[in-house]
This record gives structure tokens, sequence and C-alpha cells, in this order.
């Protein structure tokens, strides 16, 4: 059985923290970085994280599994091969070809829905990606977030009435 505190342990192993001068996808400047799109590359971590996130959702009924792209997916795909619930990827913008889908996979209307992130900081992102499949007919139930670096994500998440679950916080990591 995995635990929070053997994840901890392997992203260490695997040198996710790094010190530098490094600007967010939040806009926010900071003196450390964590890199989860090397993390989520390494099959134990994946397999780490899958199975922490389908232990919490085994008993809430669930329809759909979603990320958002691009370092969201490869967590998704792990919670969804890992708990047999289907997929669902969420682009950051409409493409403008082929069929011209924000959402990826078949999100049907009143579909229960978790919504996982690699990292949060403000939140934006993940709560872009919530409002997508809201907007499409989906329930989001609860979102994931691997690592939260508790700058803003909790608060957003509590005044939208969203059910905001870190599997670990920033602090907990240092």
């Amino acid at each position: 059985m995995s635990s929070k505190e053997y994840l901890i342990e392997i992203l260490k192993e695997n040198n996710v923290f790094k010190e530098g001068t490094f600007t967010l996808a939040s806009g926010k400047e900071s003196n450390y970085y964590i890199d989860m799109k090397k993390a989520i590359t390494e099959p134990e971590i994946l397999s780490t994280i899958a199975e922490l996130i389908s232990t919490e959702i085994s008993n809430d009924n669930i329809d759909k599994i979603a990320g958002p792209a691009l370092g969201a997916v490869p967590i998704a795909t792990a919670v969804s091969l890992k708990s047999n619930i289907p997929l669902l990827m969420i682009r950051k913008e409409k493409k403008g070809y082929g069929t011209s889908k924000l959402i990826e996979g078949e999100l049907n209307k009143g579909d229960s829905v978790i919504v996982v992130e690699d990292v949060t900081t403000t939140g934006g992102s993940l709560l872009k990606a919530i409002k997508a499949i809201e907007d499409n007919g989906g329930i989001v139930k609860k979102a994931f977030t691997v690592v939260d670096r508790e700058d803003g994500a909790t608060n957003l998440f509590k005044s939208e009435n969203i059910d905001f679950e870190p599997l670990i916080s920033v602090n907990e990591f240092f």
C-alpha cells in the first residue's frame, strides 16, 4: 500500500525540487520549482500517485477521471488504469482542426468527475479545467493535486465550493 510518506520519499529521491529563479504558470516568481513533469515520467512515482488517488475515490461512484494538458494527463491516465474508470483530457484551448474539441473522451451530462493536477500554485489552471467540465455537463466531485505550493489554491477552491485535496503540500515536502 502506497503512502504519502512514500510519495514524498520517492519525489525527493528523484530530485524534483529545484532551486533558482523560476516563473510559474501563474506568472509568479519563485526561488524554487517542483519539477513534476520529470517526476511523472517515472513509473514508480506515477503508480504511487495513481494508487493514492484510486484508493481515495474507490467508494465515490466516479464516472470519469479528468486531467488538464499537459502535466496531468499521465496522472489521469494512471488513475484511470488503476481504477478502471474512463479518462477525459482537457485541452488548454480548443484545437483549430479536426473535431475542435476542448475535452477529449466521452463526457456525458451528469457524469461524476474527479480532476487531477500535478502542481497547484494559485489553482487557476485547475479551475479552468473544472469549469470546462461543468460547462459541458459534468459534475466535478473532487479535485486532486499531487503537490500544492500553498499559494492560494486551497482558498480559491473553498470559495468555489470545490472539494480540493492535495496529496502533499509543499511544507510537507520540505
